[in-house]
């Protein structure tokens, strides 16, 4: 039996080239939102779920995380890496130079990153945030208006738009970072090599205590442990309360991460592993 796979839809969305890029032969479902692809995956409505992580841009995608940490934790089993590319979509009745566009459509983290395109060859455009890249860009299609979308070349394909001009985001160097989410990771068959592996925590600090932050990062450093990101997002339960999110440059083992699980418990934090899995690069 094929297995299900939830993804940040509608077609034409960049996780939607992740997916095909990692998958063969499975049977694919778009969600509107990122909250109802993790819902599905935890209410067994698809098997995998494929989610935006991190955009080298503009950051975490902060829906993504907060999500698996306050409402549903599910393990971050595989990490797929896709370069961005992002072009401006317009109806193909569409004629008109680029400062004639009434309003240009996206995703929020893709308007972001197309921000000095848009100040500089859209002046006179209203911005209109949409779910997602595919959504933005079936809004233009249906629309007769001056209407444009961010999105990319599958999306043009997918939607009949016209690419109106290429490669609009403001940094070459745009890639994002996509989680794959399975509550059995022996489900998750990914067909491309293993760049590296990671390991993602969640560590939350004891209140009211100084230099506990320096004593959690040297818990890693003197064991030569490489983190390649650490980031604090709001416990939601009041002013000044963080959670980290901390990424470990290699899988769990038996030996360094119960160390380091035990000296920061020590502390008065607390330790909760996200995912321990292997990181995929891919290419167009």
């Amino acid at each position: 039996m094929k297995n299900r796979i939830g993804y940040l839809g509608p077609k034409g969305t960049f996780t939607k080239i992740a997916v095909d890029k990692a998958f063969n032969g499975e049977n694919k479902q778009g969600f509107t939102t990122i909250p109802e692809c993790i819902d599905a995956v935890a209410a067994n409505d698809v098997e995998i779920g494929v989610v935006p992580m991190e955009n080298s841009i503009e950051g975490t995608v902060h829906l993504t995380i907060d999500y698996l940490v306050h409402q549903v934790r599910l393990p971050i089993v595989a990490e797929i890496i896709v370069p961005i590319q992002h072009h401006l979509l317009v109806n193909p009745s569409f004629s008109g130079a680029l400062t004639e566009i009434e309003s240009v459509h996206s995703h929020s983290q893709a308007i972001a990153q197309c921000h000095q395109f848009l100040h500089q060859y859209t002046p006179n455009a209203s911005i209109a945030y949409e779910t997602s890249t595919g959504k933005a860009a079936e809004v233009v299609s249906d629309s007769e208006k001056a209407n444009a979308a961010i999105g990319n070349r599958l999306a043009a394909e997918e939607y009949g738009l016209k690419i109106l001009k290429e490669n609009i985001h403001d940094y070459p160097n745009n890639h994002t970072r996509f989680a794959v989410l399975a509550k059995d990771r022996s489900k998750v068959k990914v067909n491309h090599e293993i760049q590296t592996e990671k390991t993602s925590l969640l560590i939350t600090l004891p209140s009211d205590q100084a230099g506990v932050l320096h004593q959690v990062l040297s818990a890693f450093a003197w064991r030569k442990m490489n983190l390649s990101k650490i980031e604090s997002r709001p416990m939601k339960t009041g002013l000044g309360k963080y959670f980290f999110i901390i990424d470990v440059n290699e899988p769990f083992d038996d030996v360094l991460f119960p160390g380091v699980k035990g000296e920061l418990e020590a502390l008065g934090c607390q330790v909760t592993v996200l995912g321990t899995y292997p990181v995929y690069q891919m290419n167009f």
